[in-house]
């Protein structure tokens, strides 16, 4: 799975600038919390919009293991690829 995960991460760079908020979203939580794990930092004040907004994606996928956020990575991925 890992090998998936590091082509979809170097397949969606290339289009990174068409993705919408929310699926942008979806990939940083999945990235973070596969190479990472849970969230570690804590939450950005109210005036951080855009930091706040990817904290609160990464926290939502708190307790995913990495294996799981890699698969849950690739198949958003291949989602929006395929469009």
């Amino acid at each position: 799975m890992e090998v998936q995960f590091i082509d979809a991460a170097k397949r969606i760079k290339t289009v990174e600038a068409d993705i919408d908020n929310e699926t942008l979203l979806q990939f940083y939580a999945y990235y973070k919390q596969a190479t990472v794990g849970d969230v570690n930092t804590p939450q950005p004040g109210m005036f951080d919009l855009k930091g706040k907004a990817k904290w609160n994606a990464w926290s939502g996928v708190k307790g995913l293991s990495k294996e799981e956020a890699m698969k849950k990575y690739v198949e958003v991925t291949a989602k929006y690829l395929n469009k």
